[in-house]
C-alpha cells in the first residue's frame, strides 16, 4: 500500500511580509515636490500680490483707474488662453523643457514689470509673466502626477501642491499690502522674480526627463509618424478662451451690456463651438472627446470651476465688506484672510487622510457641501464690529473645505489618466483654476459693487454664492456616481476606496 507523505512534506506558507507605506516619500521625491510646489505657490502669489498696489502703481506710472483693470488683465488672458495648448505642447515635446522655459521667461518677465517705466512696458512684463504661467502650470502639475504614481503618494503630493496653491493667493494678499506700503509697489513684482530666479537653477537637476510622447514607447528612437499638434484646435480653444476671459475681465468694471463684453462673448462661445468641431474631426485632436466623455474628467472639472469661482467671489466681497462696512484697515482686512491661510495650510495636512478614507468624489461632493453651508453662514454678518468674528471663522472653515475641493477634483480629473495624456488632463484642470479665478467675480461680484446698500449687495452675493455651490454639489454627486457606461462596463466614481488599506480605483473608464 502506498503511503500519501504530501501533508508532512508539504512546503510551509511564505512568511507574511508587511505592506511598505507608499506614502512616504524619498528625500529626493520631496525636493522635486519642494521645485514643482514652489513653481505653482508662485504662479497662485502672482494672482493676488498686485490687488491691494493698484492704486500706488497707477499713481506712479500715470495709469487712469479704468486702465488699471489691464494690471490684471494683462495675465489673465494668456495665463487662461494658453493653458490648454502648452499642456499639450508639453506631452508632445517634452514637459520638462517647456516648464524650464516658462520658468524662465516668468522670471524675465517679473524683472522687466520690476523695472517698468511707463504703462506699456509694465503690461509687457504682465503679459510675459501670464505666458510663463501658462506653460509652467499644466507642465508642473503633469510632470507632478507622472512623478508620484497613483496612491497614497500622489495624494500627499497633491494635497500639498493644492495647499500651496490656496495659500499663495492668500499669502499675496498679506503680502501685497505690507511690501507695498513698506517698500512701495515693486517690490510685488520683484518677489516674484526672486521666486522664479531661485526655482530656476534647481529644476533641471531634480525633475525627471520626460521624454515626448511620440518616443515613450520606442526607446527614444524615432518613429515614422511623430503626432503633430492641432494647429487649427490650438487657434480655435486659445481664441476662444481668450474671448471669453477678456469678456469677464471687462464685464466687472464696464458690466454685461457694454459693446466689447458683448462682442467677445460672442466671439468666445463660437470659437469655443468651432472647436468642439474641429476636435470631432481631426487625425490628432488637442482635445480627445473620449477624455471630455470620461465622467470623472466631465464632473470633476465642474466642481473645480465652481469651488475656485465661488470661493474667489466670496473673498472679494468679504473685502468689500470689511473695509467699507466695517471700516478696517488693509492691514487687519489682511489679517483676517491670513487665519484663513493657515487654516487652509491645517486641511492640506489631513485633505489626503480623508481622501483615503472616504475616497475621491465623496470628498469633493462633502467639501462642495461645507463650502456651500459655510458661506451661507455669513449672511448672518451685520453693521456690527463683532461681525468680524463671524466672518474669520466663517470663511475659514469654507477655505478648509474649498481646500478639500481642490484636491479631491484634481485626483479625481487626473487618476486612470495614461500617462501620456496628463498633460491634457492636467490642462483641463489647471484651466478650470485660471477660469474659475477670472469668472467669479465679474459674474457676481458685480452685484455688491453695484448695489446702494453695499451690505445688502454682499448678502445677496454670499446668498447666490452658497445657492450654485450646493447646487453644484448635487449635479456632482449625481454626476460622479457608479453606474454602468453604454458599454456595460463599471464605471468608477471615486479615486481611492477604503477597505482596510487604499486602494487605487479604475476612474472613469473610456
Amino acid at each position: 500500500m502506498a503511503i500519501d507523505t504530501t501533508s508532512s512534506t508539504s512546503t510551509p506558507p511564505p512568511p507574511v511580509r508587511a505592506t511598505p507605506d507608499t506614502s512616504r516619500l524619498s528625500t529626493r521625491d520631496k525636493l522635486v515636490l519642494f521645485v514643482l510646489c514652489a513653481a505653482q505657490f508662485m504662479v497662485a502669489l502672482d494672482f493676488s500680490v498686485l490687488n491691494v498696489a493698484l492704486p500706488v502703481l497707477g499713481a506712479d506710472l500715470g495709469m487712469s483707474q479704468s486702465a488699471l483693470q489691464w494690471a490684471v488683465t494683462a495675465f489673465a488672458l494668456p495665463s487662461g488662453g494658453f493653458l490648454l495648448l502648452f499642456g499639450r505642447v508639453g506631452d508632445l515635446y517634452g514637459r520638462r523643457r517647456l516648464f524650464l522655459t516658462g520658468l524662465a521667461l516668468f522670471g524675465a518677465a517679473s524683472l522687466l514689470a520690476t523695472l517698468a517705466w511707463d504703462p506699456a512696458s509694465f503690461l509687457a512684463g504682465r503679459a510675459l509673466q501670464g505666458l510663463g504661467a501658462a506653460a509652467i502650470v499644466p507642465t508642473g502639475m503633469s510632470l507632478l502626477t507622472t512623478t508620484f504614481p497613483e496612491g497614497p503618494a500622489r495624494d500627499r503630493a497633491l494635497g500639498i501642491s493644492g495647499t500651496l496653491l490656496s495659500l499663495g493667493f492668500t499669502v499675496g494678499m498679506v503680502a501685497g499690502g505690507v511690501l507695498t506700503d513698506v517698500l512701495g509697489w515693486r517690490s510685488t513684482m520683484a518677489l516674484l522674480a526672486v521666486f522664479a530666479l531661485t526655482v530656476l537653477p534647481l529644476a533641471p537637476r531634480l525633475l525627471p526627463a520626460s521624454l515626448p510622447h511620440s518616443l515613450k514607447d520606442t526607446g527614444g528612437a524615432p518613429v515614422p509618424h511623430r503626432p503633430r499638434l492641432d494647429v487649427p484646435g490650438a487657434v480655435t480653444v486659445t481664441g476662444g478662451l481668450l474671448s471669453l476671459i477678456y469678456a469677464l475681465s471687462t464685464a466687472a468694471d464696464h458690466g454685461f451690456a457694454h459693446a466689447d463684453v458683448i462682442a467677445t462673448l460672442v466671439a468666445g462661445v463660437l470659437l469655443l463651438t468651432a472647436f468642439a468641431v474641429v476636435e470631432s474631426r481631426a487625425a490628432a485632436p488637442l482635445v480627445s472627446l473620449p477624455m471630455l466623455r470620461r465622467r470623472t474628467v466631465a464632473w470633476g472639472n465642474v466642481g473645480g470651476l465652481v469651488t475656485f469661482s465661488m470661493m474667489s467671489t466670496v473673498v472679494f466681497a468679504l473685502t468689500l465688506y470689511l473695509q467699507e462696512v466695517l471700516d478696517l484697515s488693509a492691514f487687519q482686512t489682511g489679517l483676517v484672510f491670513g487665519v484663513q491661510g493657515v487654516m487652509s495650510a491645517v486641511a492640506g495636512g489631513y485633505a489626503p487622510k480623508v481622501i483615503g478614507r472616504f475616497g475621491a468624489r465623496r470628498t469633493l461632493v462633502g467639501s462642495l457641501v461645507g463650502q456651500g453651508a459655510l458661506i451661507a453662514a455669513l449672511l448672518g454678518l451685520n453693521a456690527h464690529t463683532w461681525s468680524v468674528w463671524l466672518a474669520t471663522a466663517a470663511v475659514s472653515l469654507a477655505s478648509m473645505c474649498h481646500l478639500g475641493a481642490i484636491i479631491s477634483y484634481g485626483l479625481t480629473v487626473t487618476s486612470g489618466v495614461p500617462d501620456g495624456d496628463q498633460g491634457l488632463a492636467t490642462g483641463l484642470v489647471t484651466s478650470t483654476q485660471q477660469v474659475g479665478l477670472t469668472v467669479g467675480i465679474p459674474l457676481l461680484g458685480v452685484l455688491a459693487t453695484t448695489s446702494d446698500d453695499l451690505l445688502a449687495g454682499v448678502h445677496t452675493v454670499l446668498a447666490l454664492d452658497s445657492a450654485i455651490v450646493l447646487a453644484a454639489a448635487v449635479l456632482v454627486g449625481l454626476g460622479l456616481r457608479t453606474g454602468r457606461t453604454a458599454s456595460g462596463s463599471i464605471e468608477a466614481s471615486g479615486a481611492f476606496e477604503a477597505s482596510g488599506s487604499v486602494e487605487t480605483e479604475a476612474l472613469g473608464a473610456r
